[in-house]
């Protein structure tokens, strides 16, 4: 149980502060892919005018992921606000739970393990490199000997080839040490631990954005279904490739399949079970999809087999794709929740049901249920069953009702909302559609703003990451957006690496609000304490600091 947080001698705001996550929106680059830019929005220029504002990291490493290239999400961003501090995700976390066997103590290995009938094999498919960005070579090997050791009779491998976070042409560095291994767990009575297909990463499997889903049709053909140019070895797939493609580099490598007398080794099938170990999530995401979607128009799988699929992580917190996964999320305590409930402040939180895990699950440090319920009132409004881009407005009023009707009824110390639009509507694709949610919230916020200037409210508005700031993708070699054959803008439907917006804004202007100015890096793990700073309690020591 905390203890109290001790209260300063500062003067109280007469009413409660609030902070809204403006969930996916994101300062873009002001051009025609940001439908931020392109949205009319008078209340978010009434902020820039009237509020103090910085802007705030919320991606890569800012927010605990293992680089500075990699997105931020929504799960990693509550868990950042609500925590006030970072917490490692992805290689790291995987790592720990492979050093400790929690991985192998997890629910999902015992699932897939126990899913294995006497003819059933455990494949792994990933990319194949101790480049420590999308995966590492240590973990898979890690996965292999366990399964030996746990009797699992059958082992098929599908690699991906780097080339791009190692060596462009290293391929043979990784394959040949996985081929003795697996050599020599064959050497054992009843193993038959073998590579079964693969291919380089920019060509087979591991597309990202969906930029191009033929590469993961590739990936389909070799993995699933066996098809593709067949192999003895994987050895001898890398050594003729190279011979007939000069100066090719790994990740552009074909696909192959290793088959013997004319018949592919390690086509998935029903009863099988597969890994996907790489944590990195935007190369992941467009084979989970084959794999666990029931509704799938990107390419003609032809067959599905009955498998249990598990990702090494959780790469869409937003679809929950996949549903199975080996590592959970980091371990969280001391939230900002937590304290305010342990000091014996009122507490509101109202999210639609796409983002309702985030200001109560997420928001608490993956943790379920309430504190104090006596404290505390959860609000969730159901979201529409629909594609999004058809009601891009989602529920933006209606959470704006839900909160106004609220704060009538009961005084409350703290406040958190989170509008989807942005993030739910970006993820479509479509950015006319993106532009109307932009233009949702900002109306909902005005009418939210009204009520918290009635009451003597100040509010902190943010968002968790970026993606309606950029509906289209972006070379950085060329300097302008990837396009296709008729020179068509390519659609962007991921989160995005920029930084968000933060308002501090204080209507009724009972604070002297002043940004500081000197902290840097700016980032959604200050914003806990900042909200501590407004209520005028002490900020935990753990926590990082205030933003004002």
């Amino acid at each position: 149980m905390l203890k109290p947080l001790k209260k300063l001698a500062k003067a109280d705001l007469e009413g409660p502060v609030f902070l809204i996550v403006l969930d996916g929106i994101g300062e873009g680059r002001g051009d025609e892919s940001d439908a931020v830019h392109l949205a009319r929005t008078p209340v978010f220029d009434l902020l820039d005018r009237e509020a103090k504002r910085c802007s705030l990291f919320a991606h890569g490493t800012h927010v605990g992921m293992p680089s500075d290239a990699d997105m931020g999400n929504s799960e990693v961003g509550h868990n950042a606000i609500g925590a006030g501090r970072v917490f490692s995700q992805g290689a790291s976390l995987v790592e720990e739970a492979v050093k400790s066997e929690r991985l192998f103590q997890s629910e999902t290995w015992h699932w897939l393990r126990d899913g294995l009938k006497e003819t059933g094999t455990l494949h792994f498919i990933g990319l194949l490199s101790d480049g420590n960005v999308h995966s590492h070579v240590s973990h898979l090997y890690a996965m292999i000997e366990r399964a030996d050791l746990e009797g699992i009779c059958s082992v098929c491998v599908h690699p991906l080839l780097d080339g791009r976070d190692v060596g462009s042409t290293t391929a043979l560095d990784y394959i040949l040490p996985l081929e003795a291994r697996l050599a020599r767990i064959n050497a054992k009575p009843g193993r038959n631990y073998r590579i079964a297909s693969g291919g380089g990463r920019m060509n087979v499997t591991m597309d990202r954005y969906e930029a191009d889903w033929s590469i993961v049709e590739r990936g389909w053909s070799a993995h699933v279904r066996g098809e593709g140019r067949q192999f003895a070895t994987a050895g001898e797939a890398i050594t003729t490739y190279r011979e007939e493609n000069e100066g090719i580099s790994d990740q552009q490598l074909p696909p192959f399949v290793i088959a013997k007398n004319g018949e592919p080794v390690g086509r998935i099938l029903d009863g099988d079970s597969v890994v996907f170990f790489n944590f990195r999530g935007d190369r992941a995401i467009e084979i989970s999809k084959a794999f666990e979607l029931d509704d799938f128009s990107a390419f003609d799988r032809k067959v599905r087999p009955n498998v249990r699929f598990a990702g090494m992580m959780q790469y869409d917190g937003d679809t929950h794709l996949p549903k199975n996964f080996l590592v959970s999320p980091p371990a969280i305590d001391r939230t900002l929740g937590e304290y305010l409930a342990a000091t014996g402040l009122k507490q509101l939180a109202v999210a639609e049901t796409q983002k309702y895990g985030h200001v109560t699950y997420f928001w608490n440090g993956n943790r379920s249920g309430y504190f104090n319920e006596s404290l505390e009132r959860y609000i969730e409004v159901p979201s529409d069953r629909v594609d999004f881009s058809e009601r891009p407005w989602m529920k933006a009023a209606e959470v704006t009702d839900a909160v106004i009707e609220a704060l009538n009824k009961d005084k409350y110390d703290f406040v958190r909302i989170n509008y989807a639009n942005g993030d739910m509507v970006g993820h479509t694709g479509n950015r006319e559609a993106t532009i109307i949610a932009v233009e949702a919230v900002n109306l909902a916020l005005g009418r939210l703003l009204k009520k918290i200037k009635e009451i003597k409210g100040v509010a902190i508005i943010t968002a968790d990451h970026g993606n309606a700031d950029e509906m289209y993708q972006w070379n950085k070699k060329t300097n302008d957006f990837i396009r296709d054959e008729n020179g068509v803008p390519v659609e962007l439907t991921s989160h995005t690496l920029n930084k968000v917006p933060c308002w501090f804004y204080d209507p009724a202007k009972q604070c002297d609000l002043q940004i500081n100015d000197s902290l840097e890096p700016k980032r959604l793990s200050n914003l806990a304490a900042s909200v501590l700073t407004l209520l005028g309690y002490e900020i935990p020591s753990e926590y990082e600091a205030s933003l004002i």
